[in-house]
Formats: structure tokens, sequence, C-alpha cells
């Protein structure tokens, strides 16, 4: 195999199928990224049996092959090399030549006949929603799944469609965060879970471009998403999601409207004076026309109010300050509304129409004078 591409699109192809490459593993195939241009392309590819990632990149080749070369030694190689044209050449005992200006590396590849290929998926039930769109409610809602593997669902996001709708939830014990899209067209209904790994680097990977699409298709056991010259598969988590709806309340006995960022620079002032591992909660005292919010540690204590606009009853709660924090940020109105029922029932801060739902506990305190 002989090819020639550009420093900086063989790195950026390595840097997106790279996110595919375990980190352990007893296989050591698959600790390689496989050059494939049999098929008159350049094409890059990762797969750790869970999540795999196919990506084209430009390039001359003169010679067709096929290589399997270590994922962290051939992306360190090509990191630095100059910004150049590269060239790769293979030989039949798989040794292969990296050459960039006056640099040549030397190093032993794998046979591509060893590698595990991206599994076929029969591509019939897809939808298309922008890079931006998908970006942005991947940032909106991953902070909440759980990384306790006991149980697989919450490690997960639920993806549900139906018509021109779709909810991505994503919950872990503690808190709940629900975005709704409208999609461009009408899909028939389906629910999946995705892997939270799987998410946060597509996440990565995606330009976030509005005027580019995302397909995504579904199977029973896979999903798949394509976009640009980029083809990311991964295994869907097994079983039945948690019924999110008996979960939520339209009731409250108490309403506040507040301006977001004073609400965020509040919490997170109050947060310097939170040893990490602490678990001191933040107590908000709501009354009419104010938000009184105090924090009580080893290091000290913080009492701040802020205007607000309430309806309903004074109330007193008490919350981890770090799950209003997650929400507080990703949510982008200026102000926002926060409904409550009393201090053991959990609060929910949401839009009109239900776009974004976060749903948080609070935690047991005891009164700070």
């Amino acid at each position: 195999m002989k090819l020639v591409c550009s420093k900086s699109n063989l790195l950026t192809g390595l840097q997106v199928v790279s996110k595919a490459v375990p980190n352990k593993t007893t296989m050591s195939i698959l600790e390689c990224i496989l050059i494939d241009s049999t098929s008159g392309e350049i094409k890059l590819t990762a797969n750790d049996m869970e999540l795999g990632i196919e990506t084209i990149i430009e390039g001359e080749i003169l010679e067709k092959g096929i290589i399997a070369l270590d994922a962290k030694i051939f992306l360190e190689i090509v990191r630095k090399l100059p910004d150049n044209d590269i060239t790769i050449t293979t030989d039949s005992n798989f040794k292969t030549a990296i050459t960039c200006e006056k640099a040549k590396f030397n190093i032993i590849g794998k046979s591509g006949e060893d590698f595990s290929y991206l599994p076929m998926i029969e591509r019939n039930e897809s939808i298309i929603i922008s890079q931006y769109t998908l970006k942005e409610v991947i940032r909106q809602t991953i902070f909440s799944i759980s990384d306790n593997d006991n149980n697989k669902l919450m490690s997960g996001e639920l993806f549900e469609i139906n018509g021109e709708e779709m909810r991505v939830i994503s919950l872990d014990g503690h808190r709940i965060s629900i975005r709704k899209i409208h999609l461009k067209n009408s899909y028939p209904a389906k629910k999946v879970v995705v892997p939270g790994k799987t998410l946060n680097e597509i996440s990565k990977i995606l330009s976030g471009d509005a005027d580019k699409d995302v397909t995504i298709f579904f199977t029973d056991k896979h999903i798949v998403f394509e976009f640009e010259n980029t083809t990311v598969v991964s295994r869907l988590i097994e079983g039945e999601y948690f019924k999110i709806d008996q979960m939520l309340s339209s009731d409250y006995e108490t309403k506040v409207i507040i301006h977001k960022k004073e609400l965020l620079d509040c919490i997170d002032r109050a947060t310097l004076l939170i040893k990490e591992g602490d678990k001191k909660p933040i107590i908000i005292n709501i009354t009419d026309g104010s938000m009184e919010l105090k924090i009580n540690s080893t290091v000290g204590s913080m009492d701040e109010e802020i205007d607000i606009e309430k309806m309903g009853k004074d109330l007193m709660i008490g919350f981890n300050p770090k799950f209003l924090i997650d929400a507080l940020r990703v949510i982008d109105d200026e102000t926002i509304t926060i409904y409550l029922v009393n201090p053991k029932a959990p609060c929910f801060i949401r839009d009109e129409e239900n776009n974004y739902i976060y749903l948080i506990l609070p935690v047991n305190f005891t009164t700070v004078s």
C-alpha cells in the first residue's frame, strides 16, 4: 500500500476514529486503527466492539492496500510530524514507513484481515436532525446520566421519537433531564437507549453546524450516526427504560420566576465554601419578592438574597448545589421558572412548552440560623 495525504487531513481523521479505540483490551488488534484503501478511498476505522467509528479522508492512493497500525503510536507520530504531505508505505510483512519531509518512521503493523470491521447495519428506520441540534441536546442532558454500572439503563439516554417530536431523557437517581426537539418530518414511534459514552464521543466529533445534518438509523440492537464523511455505530443498551412520565407532575404550591444568571452566579459563589467530597446543601428560603440562599460549611458561611417573582406559598428547601449548577448552565433562557411543592418533593425547572424539564430531588437539611 502507498498513500499520500496532508498532515491536517490525516490527523483530523485519526482524532475522530481514535475515540473508539479502547483504553484496555485483551485483543491487541482493537488497539489499532485500520487504514483501508482497497475500495479506492482512504478509510480509517477503529472499533472497541461496543462503539465503532469510520471516516473517509482525502488523499492520493498510489497503491491500494490495507494495514492495522497501533493507534497510540500512529497518532503521536502524525501529530509531531511537520505540516506537510505524509506518505505511508507498507510491504507484505506489514512493515510500515511513515515519511514527511526529512522525517521517516518505520513501525510494524498488523494484518488488516484480522481487524473487526463495523457491523453491517440495515439502514431502514432513520431520522434526520442538524448537527447543531444533536450536539446541543447532548450537552443539555448528558450531565445527568449515571457513571455507576450497577444500572446500565442509567448510563445511557433515552431517545424517544413520536411523530414530529423527539425527547431525549437522562437520569441518575437524583435528577432527570429532558429535552424536547421538533423534527422537520414525522416519523414512526421509536424508543432506544443510547450509551452515554457514545453520545459523549459523538458530541466531540460533531462540528455543531446548523446547516449540516446527521442521519440517525435505528435497529433493535444498534444505532448508526452518519454525518459528512463519518459513520458511528454503537450498540444500544437493552431493557425497558424508566416510566418517566409517572415521575413528572404539573402540580405546585410555589412558583418562582428568577433571573437565571443571578441564581447561577450566586450558587457558584456559595460552592467556594465547599471542600471536595463535602455534601453540604445550599438552603433556599423563598418569601414574597425574595429568595435567600445560605450555605454553612467547615470553611465558613454565606448568605445572599436575590429578587424574584413568587406565586404561592413561602418555602424553605435544600439542594445539592452541583445539581442546580449543572442544570442552570445548559439553559439558554435569561429568566427561568421553578416549580416547587414542599421541602421533600422535587423541584422542576421548565419552560412553558416543556422543551426542557429539569427535575432535581431535594436534600435533608437542618435549619441555618
